[in-house]
């Protein structure tokens, strides 16, 4: 039992290991650190905002539509259904008809939310 615990120790230990050479190394090649590395380019090319290769234009405090709102949470709910769906169908055959009629449930309560949204427009895109 205790060589189990060591597994976990030395992880442990690893995961301390490379979190604390993360922070050595970004202190060393820092401009204030031992190397005391500086940038070569100017300042005002290091604070441009860049995003995918477009100009930024206006400001950042926009409205958006709430239709993007929406849809960020109906693919996370149905994201969230296919991470119960993968070990329920590894486990099928244990599980039985029980399991198979919980999923039943389970996929059915799904159902029931999406058919709301639709009746509800909310996956209508304008």
């Amino acid at each position: 039992m205790l060589e189990q615990y060591g597994y976990v120790l030395v992880f442990l230990i690893a995961g301390i290991f490379f979190i604390l050479m993360a922070f050595l190394t970004g202190w060393v090649l820092s401009p204030n650190g031992l190397l005391g590395l500086r940038y070569k380019f100017k300042k005002e090319i290091l604070e441009d905002t860049y995003e995918c290769g477009v100009e930024t234009y206006g400001t950042a405090w926009i409205r958006f539509n709430v239709s993007f709102y929406l849809y960020a949470l109906l693919f996370v709910i149905f994201d969230i259904e296919t991470v119960f769906l993968y070990p329920w169908a590894v486990s099928f055959k244990p599980l039985g008809m029980f399991g198979f009629g919980e999923m039943i449930v389970f996929i059915a309560i799904l159902l029931v939310g999406l058919a709301y949204a639709w009746k509800k427009e909310a996956l209508k895109w304008e």
